[in-house]
């Protein structure tokens, strides 16, 4: 069926020809004459199916045919940063021959040009519903005349905790209206929520539940922890490895593996919620152009980006639930493009993986890397010992604040440097952990950068012996203040 059997708009089909497209996928073929008839709907499809493309190309055509007031007419929600640039993306790319003026709003950068973007009555405005709301508590926005709310990934946003923020945002929004809700998963939390936003919706689903795409590989090296990053690095030898997704499980995991790659000669970036906004999309960008041949990333990236030509997706950290593994590989085999999904299992993600075979009601093949030696030792540690503390957070003895010292006898070296056995650090060489014994009247400057001695004593301060009991029988009055006053009477 061509596009042009789905009663879309004369300038979007112009805008697809343009962009190559000739043929709606099934989601798009299923999903499209429904909303252009009005009615509220449901979109259940595996990832890299074209939901985007299904449901902004019939909004925008009943928008082309429309004529309202000033103000935003549509208003869509995702979960991420980058689905909400994606989306954006595309939506310029369909209404390009359309007089249509579009804002996107989300955290991370700054408030003034989103604010300045709504207080102009955009047609579309593409959000992430915990900057939206932000705003809308500020008094921007004006929806008072919204036609069409379209919730994307709404799965994924209630893992993440939007629903509060959802639930306020349509609160607000007219109650006449369409209502859109797309996803990869139809759970029983996103079936209860049509009760609440839509009206009587049409339900479309491609395809088995939560199954990943037929077209991708699935493939599963069981290899020990230590030896993932040589394994990967002995995978990325192969050429036909030229556009890969990595994903790990935390932030600092990913920047580990991209420093082991990088040190390898392979060309990678990064992606996670520790980089600023411009650095993720830098990411993307490099990444999209082949800049860089490694994507290194946390769950964040698993959903939403779009980005065409990925050969390979590798669970570096297999994921602890299936429906992110579903998400992950789904980046791959894009548009029945043909992609391969590998999965490093150590002993530890034996269960998770079990759990996924039965999730997915298949088995995944189990596979060896040729030339690989599997029975590797693991890489020696660092010969300097972690820098311990006591319970009240001081280092252990012998140990001075700025380092192992070189002097001896617990001496401190230079700028406070701890001495290596001997008596307890004194501070600098430093003050002793415990009971301090009293300070000498002299010894030269204070120990903070001298090379012996403890610091001087001040003039007045008790010693820590018992003829400091009482103070001296010449003090004067003055001195017998101070004294109290420092030994607490």
């Amino acid at each position: 069926m061509p596009f042009k059997a789905l009663g879309l708009d004369a300038k979007i089909l112009q805008a697809i020809a343009e962009a190559g497209y000739t043929e709606p996928t099934p989601i798009q073929a299923a999903a499209i004459p429904p909303i252009i008839a009005g009615n509220d709907l449901i979109g259940i499809a595996q990832t890299g199916t074209g939901k985007t493309a299904a449901f902004t190309l019939p909004v925008l055509t009943l928008l082309a045919a429309a004529q309202g007031k000033r103000g935003t007419k549509v208003l869509i929600l995702a979960p991420t940063r980058e689905l909400v640039v994606q989306i954006e993306e595309n939506v310029l790319a369909y209404a390009k021959h359309l007089p249509l003026t579009i804002a996107k709003v989300f955290g991370g950068v700054g408030e003034r040009p989103q604010i300045n973007s709504l207080r102009n009555g955009c047609d579309i405005v593409i959000a992430t519903p915990g900057r939206l709301i932000d705003l809308m508590g500020q008094g921007h926005g004006d929806f008072s005349g919204l036609q069409h709310l379209v919730l994307d990934e709404a799965d994924r946003m209630l893992d993440m905790g939007f629903l509060p923020s959802i639930k306020r945002i349509v609160q607000k929004m007219p109650r006449k209206r369409q209502t859109l809700m797309f996803s990869a998963t139809l759970s029983k939390e996103i079936e209860s929520l049509t009760h609440e936003f839509q009206n009587h919706p049409k339900i479309v689903q491609i395809g088995r539940r939560s199954n990943p795409a037929e077209t991708v590989t699935q493939l599963v090296y069981e290899v020990p922890v230590h030896l993932k990053p040589s394994l990967l690095s002995h995978l990325l030898k192969d050429d036909q490895m030229n556009m890969v997704l990595v994903f790990t499980r935390t932030k600092h995991g990913a920047d580990r593996v991209a420093r082991k790659l990088e040190q390898t000669g392979v060309k990678c970036a990064t992606l996670h919620a520790n980089r600023s906004q411009n650095q993720r999309l830098k990411a993307l960008a490099d990444f999209k152009s082949g800049a860089v041949r490694v994507l290194v990333a946390t769950d964040i990236a698993a959903r939403g980006i779009d980005v065409d030509g990925i050969s390979h997706v590798v669970n570096f950290d297999f994921p602890m639930h299936a429906e992110d593994y579903v998400h992950r590989i789904g980046r791959t085999g894009r548009a029945q493009a043909i992609g391969d999904a590998i999965s490093f299992i150590s002993p530890e993600d034996q269960a998770p993986l079990r759990s996924l075979e039965r999730f997915i009601n298949r088995g995944l093949v189990r596979k060896k890397a040729e030339g690989f030696d599997y029975h590797a030792s693991a890489p020696p540690r660092s010969e300097e010992p972690p820098r311990y503390r006591d319970p009240r957070g001081r280092p252990p003895q012998g140990q001075g604040r700025g380092g192992r010292g070189q002097g001896q006898n617990g001496q401190g070296g230079q700028n406070g440097q701890g001495g290596q056995g001997g008596q307890p650090r004194q501070e600098g060489g430093g003050r002793p952990v415990g009971d301090r014994p009293a300070r000498p009247q002299s010894g030269g400057r204070d120990q903070r950068g001298s090379a012996g001695g403890a610091r001087p004593q001040r003039q007045g301060r008790p010693q820590n012996d018992s003829a400091a009991a009482s103070p001296p029988a010449t003090e004067s009055g003055s001195q017998r203040s101070l004294w109290k006053r420092l030994s607490g009477r």
